[in-house]
């Protein structure tokens, strides 16, 4: 029991650390665009040929959802969106770079691809006890 109790244990603290890891880096997005101005964000989707006021969204993903990542609630929705969020980051803005490589050899879109990635491991693997929510629910 005691093998089982330190494993459970350990992988309820890698699951904190992806969490918190993953939200802290993209809040820090967010916040930067909450001390500027969406415009940027609703032009880039208006010249999709959507309607601007989808640009807001980039708030649920890089404030919002990032602090449910945290605290550890609704985890598995909250990384859904982190993860959508990266996808059309990457459609609006970086598709020029999606096969290119930086000079010192490395994957142009390394830190949308890391968070993409990331979103998607934390949204399989759930928040773990160490959570606001808990092991409680199927978006935990």
């Amino acid at each position: 029991m005691a093998a089982t109790s330190t494993t459970g244990a350990s992988e309820d603290l890698g699951k904190l650390l992806l969490r918190v890891a993953l939200g802290v880096l993209i809040l820090l997005h967010g916040i930067a665009k909450l001390r500027g101005s969406p415009d940027f964000i609703i032009d880039l989707v208006s010249k999709a040929g959507l309607p601007g006021a989808l640009g807001y969204l980039v708030y649920v993903g890089e404030v919002l959802a990032p602090i449910l990542l945290i605290v550890g609630l609704f985890t598995r929705a909250a990384a859904l969106i982190v993860a959508i969020n990266m996808v059309v980051a990457v459609a609006l803005v970086h598709m020029g770079e999606l096969a290119s490589l930086t000079k010192n050899g490395g994957w142009a879109l390394e830190l949308q691809g890391m968070f993409f990635f990331t979103a998607i491991a934390v949204a399989l693997l759930g928040a773990g006890r160490y959570s606001v929510g808990g092991l409680a629910g199927r978006w935990n």
